[in-house]
């Protein structure tokens, strides 16, 4: 493999599995650069034996459609490069400049309450219609509501896979990634084509969300969770950790309330991340200002309630705070399905409605 360029060299190194961007920044020093660190390193061989085949990987991104970013390139995101333990490929599928947009990152259970889907879908859109690029990992639950509110509000977002590109994990959010990247964001993994997720691939994972983002967001997370690993990540870089607070008897929300207890910033709204993290992020980067908490509004004049269309007050009309089907909504008012699904959507953009596990719609609480 004499003459190989640097970022030849950094998908090489990839796709040994043996020697990590630490490894590898220590050989360059050494040898005088990327390439010559590959020329003198002594175990070129694949994950599972065998030769080092890095040109399949170029072929195969082009096949794709997948970009591929190495520390070598002008588009590997600064946040990532200047964080030790960086990967050494970014495999992206999507638009490369989201990974270098202001970001935070929202995570959480998979095995996520109606109040946490409600609120993660609520800050990720939030969060988004105030300039925010959200960043998480495309799992079920938190991540995968935090993504649809960033879609909803016509923001970016970025999801962090677990596996290789080709190997995607969970089938059950690909329509989410292919709309991520329709709209403007991306899919990104550090694992060459073919990787299966594993117990080593998602801690991985965990690093590149919080490296990519200026402050991570915990929404509802046991005591023992990936969520908390990301979380120790992003203090030990350096990022702004916050969380949300939920039930103090709901084991779901424990993690969170321990972070709480333990320094993180607590957070109950968009304005409250935008404000924690106002110091490290201008707010000239951001395309709108952050409303202030509901929680905080004074007696000051309200906002006129938006008004509705006579469709979208018969769907009020039959939604509790409880929640009711989506297929009762349609049996109770005669629409049909899309219909149904549309006016809901229009409801919830109005914030006056609150999407549920089951694919039910209802109130928000005290309307």
């Amino acid at each position: 493999m004499a003459g190989l360029t640097d970022r030849e060299a950094y998908v090489a190194f990839n796709l040994t599995d043996n020697i990590g961007s630490v490894g590898v920044d220590d050989l360059a020093e050494r040898f005088g650069g990327v390439a010559a660190a590959w020329e003198a390193y002594d175990c070129k061989v694949a994950r599972h034996g065998g030769e080092i085949d890095f040109r399949s990987e170029f072929d195969k991104a082009r096949r794709y459609g997948v970009a591929i970013l190495t520390p070598a390139d002008d588009g590997y995101p600064e946040m990532l490069r200047k964080t030790r333990g960086h990967p050494l490929v970014l495999y992206v599928k999507g638009d490369v400049k989201a990974l270098s947009l202001p970001s935070v990152a929202i995570v959480g259970t998979r095995r996520a309450t109606a109040y946490g889907i409600d609120q993660a879908n609520r800050f990720g859109h939030d969060l988004a219609q105030c300039g925010w690029c959200i960043v998480s990992g495309l799992a079920l639950g938190i991540d995968a509501e935090a993504h649809k509110g960033a879609i909803a509000a016509g923001g970016k977002t970025v999801g962090v896979l677990g596996s290789a590109l080709d190997r995607f994990y969970p089938e059950q959010n690909r329509e989410i990634a292919r709309e991520m990247v329709k709209k403007g964001g991306a899919v990104v993994s550090e694992f060459p084509f073919g990787r299966e997720p594993d117990q080593q691939t998602f801690p991985q994972r965990n690093h590149v969300i919080a490296a990519l983002a200026s402050g991570v967001l915990a929404i509802e997370a046991p005591v023992k969770s990936g969520t908390l690993i990301t979380t120790s990540i992003a203090t030990d870089i350096g990022r702004t950790v916050m969380a949300l607070p939920g039930r103090v008897d709901s084991p779901r929300s424990a993690g969170c309330l321990d972070l709480i207890r333990n320094g993180a910033t607590l957070v109950r709204c968009a304005a409250d991340v935008s404000e924690a993290l106002s110091n490290l992020i201008p707010p000239s980067a951001l395309r709108k200002r952050t409303t202030v908490c509901k929680t905080e509004k004074q007696a000051a004049p309200s906002p006129a309630v938006p008004a509705f269309s006579i469709e979208e007050s018969i769907i009020m009309r039959e939604v509790d705070v409880e929640g009711v089907s989506m297929d009762r909504l349609v049996q109770l008012t005669g629409f049909s399905a899309s219909k149904v699904r549309s006016l809901c959507m229009t409801l919830r953009l109005k914030e006056r409605v609150r999407f549920l596990p089951g694919n039910r719609v209802a109130l928000l609480r005290g309307d």
